[in-house]
């Protein structure tokens, strides 16, 4: 598995009497391949992990391999409690067809560095399937710091690191102490650019749900050296890239999908749809990017684009 490019983090869909909505999915999943992405990750924050059940997990899992078809990796995040579950969802990962793994700490318990490490460290001896670890302190109160990814560089298959401390120079700090041992993906949308400016191998991206092409084409302009072009659509695009910071993201990005006809609004409670004056003032930012909507740049995005990511950090 190569950590290079986009990587969606995709919304889960529902209906509006609750059940997984496929038919929403696969209308967005068909965009983001055909956009450029690399890679597909399920069951993520934005994806409402928290809120699915262990059975929803799987049937999203079997029907995201079935509609991806090869043409893209599919990444199972693990956002569990307990290491009984997370091994429980690696094995689930591997037997119905998972390319890889994106893991955070243990949840809701916040567990000390020897812990933490031990965790990850559990999980990657029980797998085959290579593992992005998912490093958001700012959210989950957990930090994997430098010393903590030394102890994990013996385990071969733990292979990247979703870069979510929102301190772009951490990005500079993994280069500088591990080289190439680790690809680093941007996990936050407003540090994307700087991140691969920085020598970032990929990002891990929300708003990409709703604006794939645009977001293929900023990573692919900054990896063709054509930076110029890239800090233009990035500057547009900034405005709507802050939804992603927020504690509603998932609204925030669920109503720019459904803006842009690449989903729909329906989340599951105890999360609700915007209403009122939030709504209106998250629609206006999302329809003043689309009325200035750029024009995109020849060979930026798509399956054909080329991207040259050797020699890349």
């Amino acid at each position: 598995m190569i950590w290079n490019g986009v990587f969606p983090a995709v919304t889960t869909k529902f209906t509006a009497d609750d059940k997984l909505d496929f038919e929403a999915f696969d209308k967005n999943i068909g965009a983001q391949l055909e956009a450029g992405v690399k890679g597909i990750i399920i069951g993520g924050s934005l994806g409402e992990a928290s809120v699915l059940s262990e059975q929803e997990k799987i049937d999203l899992l079997k029907h995201t391999v079935k509609t991806v078809d090869r043409r893209a990796y599919v990444v199972l995040n693990i956002a569990e409690q307990t290491t009984r579950a997370a091994l429980q969802c690696a094995e689930n990962a591997v037997k119905y067809g998972a390319d890889g793994l994106m893991m955070l700490p243990p949840m809701r318990y916040k567990a000390d560095d020897h812990e933490t490490v031990h965790y990850f460290a559990t999980v990657a001896q029980n797998t085959s399937l290579p593992i992005m670890i998912y490093n958001n302190p700012y959210d989950y109160k957990i930090e994997v710091t430098l010393d903590m990814f030394e102890d994990l560089a013996k385990y071969e298959n733990i292979r990247a690191v979703k870069e979510s401390t929102r301190d772009v120079s951490n990005v500079t700090r993994m280069i500088n102490r591990f080289g190439d041992r680790y690809k680093i993906l941007c996990g936050v949308d407003t540090l994307a650019l700087e991140s691969l400016f920085m020598g970032a191998d990929g990002w891990v991206a929300g708003l990409v749900d709703a604006f794939p092409r645009e977001t293929v084409a900023i990573f692919n302009l900054a990896k063709q050296g054509r930076h110029q072009e890239a800090l233009a659509i990035y500057r547009w695009f900034l405005p709507v890239l802050e939804l992603d910071i927020h504690p509603k993201l998932v609204q925030y990005i669920k109503l720019a999908e459904a803006q842009t006809g690449l989903g729909t609004e329906t989340v599951r409670a105890p999360r609700l749809k915007l209403k009122g004056e939030e709504r209106e003032t998250i629609l206006g930012i999302i329809q003043k990017a689309l009325d200035t909507r750029p024009e995109l740049p020849a060979g930026s995005w798509g399956v054909e684009a080329e991207v040259d990511v050797t020699g890349v950090s």
